[in-house]
Order: structure tokens, then sequence, then C-alpha cells
């Protein structure tokens, strides 16, 4: 039995709505931007392990206009990036990474579960289940990049705690 052809159209960003939301949680104190000690805490919430020196070049690279501080159109401008599959594919493979626990290439439902409680999110390894299944093209009960890019694009199939459609991580809940 041949397999349908899926359209190759890159994925849509996420909506305005959802960056801002995951903005509020990066930037702890509300003051409308995010310092490197409030990328940091976000990063290392997610299970982020890397460097100072990666972590500088992150804020580096987010930071536009060079003031020291990512301000919300420059986050919005590095989301927008993540469907962008030339200029974006290595930032979302190291989002992909921060999921990918065991590093084996496929995000479980233990692992989507482990990252989800984390940052703040309520929800069960079923739930967990049922995210991956509603975006698992290959039926092996897990997520792979491919899927995780289409996942990124199109709202990930799952609600968000506070109703959105987000398949965007934020560190935690204020």
């Amino acid at each position: 039995m041949a397999k349908p052809q899926e359209s190759e159209k890159p994925p849509e960003p996420a909506s305005m709505n959802d960056v801002e939301r995951v903005f509020a949680r990066y930037d702890a104190n509300g003051d409308g931007k995010i310092s490197a000690s409030e990328l940091a805490n976000g990063m290392r919430a997610l299970g982020f392990e890397g460097s100072d020196e990666e972590l500088k070049a992150m804020m580096a690279e987010l930071d536009s206009d060079g003031d020291g501080f990512v301000d919300l159109n420059e986050f919005a401008a590095f989301h927008r990036g993540l469907g962008d599959l030339t200029g974006g594919e290595r930032e979302l493979r190291g989002f992909f990474a921060m999921f990918d626990l065991d590093k084996n290439g496929r995000i479980s439902a233990e692992e989507l579960h482990l990252v989800l409680t984390r940052l703040g999110e309520k929800c069960s390894v079923q739930d967990c289940a049922q995210m991956i299944r509603s975006v698992d093209l290959d039926g092996d009960g897990s997520v792979n990049f491919e899927e995780f890019k289409k996942m990124i694009g199109n709202g990930g199939g799952r609600k968000a705690s506070d109703g959105s459609g987000s398949p965007l991580p934020s560190p935690s809940s204020k």
C-alpha cells in the first residue's frame, strides 16, 4: 500500500501569543527583557547542561541589538527562525536535544513527561503518550526529529496548561 504524499511546505512558526507567553516565563522579573541570568536559568530548567561560554554565545545570538538583554522582538525573531528550516535547523536540533534526554534520536513519552514536569506543567505520562501519538507519523511510539519539526510548525497537537496550543516549552510558570 503506497503511503499518501505529504505536502513539503515548511512548518508555520508559532503564533505571537505563544511566543509572548514563553517570553514572559523566561522574563522572571517581568521587566520586559531577558537578562543573561534569566536565559541561563530558563535553559537550565529545560535540562541544558552547556558551559557558560555556550550560554554567552546563545545570548549573543539572541541579543541582536547588543544591549545585553533580549527583548520581545528579538525573542520573536529567533522563534520565527525555528520555522525557517534553512536558517533555523541548528537551533531546532538543539531544541530537540533538550527533550531527547537519552540522545537516541527519539523523544519518548517518559522523556517528554520529565521535561514538562521540570517546566512546571501538570501532566501524566499517559498525557505525554497521547501528545506523542498526535504527531507520531511512523507509529513507533516516539517523536523523531522530522516529526518534531512538524510538531513545532503546526502547534504540536496539544494544549498547554494555559489553554494555548503552543508546542514551545517555557522554563517555569511564574
